[in-house]
């Protein structure tokens, strides 16, 4: 086998979406010839911890990992935090809201590290690496970020290591959600836009997750760039025989059919503020109101870290009785959830970049072929997939009608017994097809050194 070093901070057993992405590529590498060789931290701070995903790093990969030192401990004691509390997605941008003390620590973490946390991991993860790489060499390096830092360890390698470089960015640097959030002065936004092009022009390939951060950073560096979508892997979906109705979690949570029981609409994984979608609360309990069967049969149901405001707009529109709260859960297990509801909510960050946003929880969504319900700014890459794959509605941030008008239609449908009309054309998503997309461009990228 060919030997690809991926340096990646998210690793199992740290969950949630910064990891699936290198997670299932791996998985599948070794299928096409090539065996991972992850280089990630010993000691890493996640906001989610996921014990089952272990089982799916698959035999073939090396795994090597070095202790890392995160300011996180610094905040916590700044802001009042326990010792044992993590900080969720979005954190940035509720802080940088927040109270005085999470405001200066904002503004801290956006002008001393940069470009994130994880700055102090770069020097010595390229001073023991420049000594792995010369007794154990590969054919190509990927870094993927954020967090942006595995890239500047990359950047600095790339001078003494003679295999190609792939830079895969999940999440844009500068263009992401929460940047202008960060407080920055003129001198650290120059710093990072300075860090950004260098890594963007001296990578042999730059990868992304979706047409519009491909517009974007080319635009920025002046160069070709890559789409190698986020996807799922089908192997997520396959139902053991011996299956119960019902799933464990910490409290016994009872999954209807969708058939049955009751209308569920589920959100799986980090809720943050900026995903809230007001509409839907506000189209919610019009039908409520006008529909007595639709109140009695809805629940409302958020796997995950939620977010205070959101729960809070969900009272304040007198759907406090149809709410169900879950702990996060594994994320087989969760799939296996929300694969019992009706509707899958899928809100976009309301912020400048959310027309280059694709949901990594949107390929699942549509392979459990369950209707979604997006809602997120017109002309986005996501409208596009889902009207392509024809796996739901989408819907602006404002527009309460049009959500209260595709709920009622569900509503009925659901009433009926009636299935969803099948995805079209989502085979493309796949995980194996992706990893193969992804050693492709590796491969060329290989040749044309």
């Amino acid at each position: 086998m060919k030997r690809v070093l991926i340096i990646t901070y998210y690793w199992p057993p740290a969950g949630g979406g910064g990891v699936m992405r290198w997670l299932k590529m791996s998985k599948y590498l070794p299928e096409y010839g090539w065996q991972p060789v992850i280089y990630t931290p010993e000691n890493p701070d996640p906001s989610v911890i996921d014990e089952s995903l272990l089982a799916e790093v698959p035999p073939e990969a090396e795994v090597v990992r070095q202790p890392i030192w995160e300011p996180y401990d610094l905040f916590r004691r700044l802001t009042g935090k326990s010792k044992e509390s993590r900080f969720k997605s979005g954190y940035i941008s509720e802080a940088s809201r927040g109270s005085f003390k999470e405001r200066v620590a904002v503004f801290l973490r956006g002008n001393l590290l940069i470009p994130d946390p994880r700055v102090f991991w770069v020097k010595p993860s390229v001073r023991f690496l420049r000594k792995y790489l010369a007794e154990h060499p590969v054919d190509l390096m990927i870094s993927t970020g954020p967090p942006h830092s595995m890239h500047l360890i990359a950047l600095k390698l790339k001078r003494y290591v003679k295999a190609p470089w792939l830079a895969d960015f999940r999440d844009p640097w500068t263009g992401i959600d929460f940047y202008h959030r960060l407080k920055l002065t003129r001198l650290a936004d120059r710093i990072h836009h300075r860090l950004e092009k260098r890594v963007l022009t001296t990578a042999d390939g730059v990868t992304v997750v979706t047409p519009g951060m491909k517009r974007s950073l080319e635009a920025l560096a002046d160069r070709d760039i890559h789409v190698i979508y986020n996807g799922f892997d089908p192997e997520d979906f396959e139902v053991p025989e011996d299956s119960a109705e019902t799933v464990k979690t910490a409290d016994t949570v009872e999954t209807a059919s969708p058939e049955a029981g009751h209308f569920i609409i589920s959100h799986f994984g980090a809720f943050n503020r900026d995903r809230n979608p007001s509409a839907l609360w506000a189209a919610l309990a019009r039908l409520v109101s006008e529909i007595p069967a639709f109140g009695e049969k809805l629940k409302i149901r958020l796997i995950g870290q939620t977010d205070e405001t959101i729960l809070q707009q969900i009272k304040d529109h007198g759907l406090e009785k149809q709410l169900e709260l879950l702990p996060h859960l594994e994320h087989r297990e969760g799939l296996r959830v929300v694969g019992n509801s009706a509707v899958l909510l899928l809100p976009l960050n309301d912020s400048p970049n959310a027309r280059e946003i694709l949901p990594g929880k949107m390929y699942e969504y549509m392979a459990l072929g369950r209707p979604i319900l997006a809602i997120g700014p017109t002309g986005s890459d996501c409208e596009e997939i889902i009207t392509q794959t024809g796996t739901g509605s989408y819907h602006s941030f404002s527009d309460v009608e049009g959500i209260q008008s595709a709920l009622k239609k569900e509503f009925r449908r659901w009433q009926k017994g009636e299935a969803a009309e099948p995805p079209k054309e989502i085979e493309k998503f796949s995980r194996r097809h992706l990893a193969g997309e992804m050693i492709r461009l590796g491969t060329a990228v290989e040749w044309a050194k």
